[in-house]
């Protein structure tokens, strides 16, 4: 079954606006652009204009004043004790921080949903690092990166020995770029048959899987990290402020 997906150009927009307000370019107090001037600049829809200055108005880098329009307020204060986002945890995790078995480390073909977060034709060349992760002796999750053939080779992602950094610094180095966002999806589905052997679970159970899309300023991924959870053994948990 194919599986088709582009990134949303909305956070392509949150990025640039974000990089804009770090930089200085929008200081703080300043009168953000309107939504005419946005949608003209960056091609895109109103919807789609409205939706990106809404999640940074939630998250706290833009306030609305009404009949005045949106003022920068700069980068949001997060409370220090935060946990990172599942995705930049997956994506800064090196492997000698937990107890893992490599499991493949080489080319494959892309699967279609793979290939799809990707931007690139299924089955093409990829190269895919998985592992099998333990605590406490118990079998608790397996970890899958994917990257482009070209980002993979010649790198120690294709190697077996363990990774002394994060997956983002090993793709950023054989890039040349530096990932900027990170898209998450969450699935539910019953595991594979090699999935029960390794995790030690039923048919029946219910794994959760986190696909992290790691992407540059502009919107192009570099990487995903696919992580195979079983249900009963994990609770997703996330923390953000209200405004």
């Amino acid at each position: 079954m194919s599986f088709e997906y582009t990134p949303p150009k909305y956070a392509q927009l949150i990025a640039e606006l974000e990089r804009r307000i770090d930089s200085g370019e929008y200081p703080a107090g300043s009168l953000l652009p309107s939504e005419h001037t946005l949608m003209a600049e960056f091609g895109m829809a109103r919807p789609t204009v409205v939706k990106a200055l809404g999640v940074l108005r939630d998250q706290g880098w833009i306030v609305t004043q009404q009949g005045k329009g949106r003022f920068v307020r700069g980068r949001p204060a997060m409370p220090t004790s935060q946990q990172a986002r599942a995705g930049r945890e997956l994506l800064d995790r090196t492997e000698t921080q937990v107890a893992s078995k490599l499991l493949t480390a080489g080319p494959v073909e892309a699967p279609n949903r793979i290939a799809a977060y990707l931007g690139i034709e299924p089955k093409s060349p990829v190269t895919l690092r998985k592992i099998l992760v333990e605590r406490d002796g118990e079998p608790t999750e397996i970890s899958a990166t994917w990257v482009p053939a070209e980002i993979g080779e010649g790198t120690a992602l294709a190697e077996s020995t363990d990774l002394r950094q994060g997956i983002r610094r090993y793709v950023e180095s054989a890039a040349g770029v530096s990932l900027d966002h990170i898209i998450e999806h969450i699935t539910a589905r019953n595991p594979t048959a090699d999935e029960r052997e390794l995790l030690d679970v039923k048919s029946s159970a219910a794994l959760l899987t986190v696909y992290a899309v790691a992407c540059d300023a502009t919107g192009k991924p570099w990487a995903v990290v696919e992580t195979v959870l079983p249900g009963d053994r994990h609770e997703l948990e996330d923390a953000y402020p209200i405004r």
